[in-house]
């Protein structure tokens, strides 16, 4: 029975119990991450409600009236198997496709694997996998002096940047997601940015998010920059499988895989420059 389920928006702290209830899930989010997260959509987050217990969540962000991206799916363990995440489902997809362009838009998501027929029978066709892979610093030389913070650019070229890598504009995401890393870098050639990273910190270690470089060789300079800030701590990334260079750096870095996921799309297929990713953002927003 599901009558006594209600379901509504959360409120920025709730948000916060989103994320600690990923974190029993065992997907490591970053400490800071409802701060960006909020800010990207604050109406994009749901939350399941049974006689006044929150008992699931759901996020559903629209980044533009033509990409949304689905994430934070969870049903706390005790309350599964009931048809409490099937309704729960049902009223956040209603809730993000009112709000979209519903004959030109993207849905994407990063299903755990042994979901992925069922996201496919929900109208949802797979890309790619990520890969999240660990990598335990050992003592650097330092960062390179290549690389800038990204503090010191405008948002705006950071934001035209990756006009290709990610389907919507997301100034509302990044200002905070960079405000809040241990370390976000860049490297830019004469006047052009050619690559960027952040390192922030998880509850386990660090993750590197969004890695984006439009060459194996910028990636590794970022990629050197943001690990000397992890202390010796485990350091995690969620690479792109289809990327032919993240070999390259799985192999140099003796990067070790964690587990994998599907990234699907509902709607139109996304033509992203995978060959310049080599680092998700974050599987819960894209």
């Amino acid at each position: 029975m599901t009558s006594n389920l209600t379901i509504r928006p959360m409120t920025f702290p709730e948000v916060q119990l989103a994320l600690d209830w990923a974190a029993e899930e065992g997907w490591n989010p970053g400490l800071h991450d409802a701060t960006a997260f909020y800010a990207t959509d604050p109406l994009g987050f749901l939350l399941a409600e049974l006689d006044g217990e929150p008992i699931g969540c759901i996020s559903v962000v629209r980044y533009s009236s033509r990409f949304g991206f689905v994430g934070l799916y969870i049903v706390k363990p005790q309350w599964r198997g009931r048809g409490y995440g099937l309704q729960l489902w049902q009223t956040a997809w209603q809730e993000l496709i009112s709000r979209l362009d519903r004959q030109q838009s993207s849905i994407g998501l990063d299903g755990v694997l042994e979901r992925e027929a069922t996201y496919r029978q929900a109208g949802f066709t797979k890309a790619y996998r990520h890969v999240r892979h660990i990598y335990q610093p050992v003592p650097s030389e330092g960062v390179p002096q290549e690389v800038i913070s990204l503090s010191d650019l405008p948002l705006e070229q950071i934001i035209r940047y990756e006009t290709k890598l990610f389907p919507a504009s997301r100034q509302q995401f990044l200002s905070p997601w960079i405000r809040c890393a241990t370390a976000s870098y860049g490297i830019v050639e004469g006047d052009r940015l050619v690559g960027y990273g952040v390192l922030r910190p998880c509850r386990e270690g660090f993750k590197i998010g969004p890695l984006f470089a439009d060459t194996l060789e910028i990636a590794d300079c970022l990629f050197r920059g943001l690990v000397h800030h992890a202390g010796g701590q485990a350091v995690f990334i969620d690479l792109p499988e289809i990327n032919s260079a993240s070999l390259a750096l799985i192999q140099r870095y003796h990067l070790q895989p964690v587990f994998a996921c599907v990234r699907m799309y509902w709607g139109k297929m996304l033509n992203l420059d995978v060959e310049r990713i080599f680092g998700v953002t974050t599987l819960e927003l894209g």
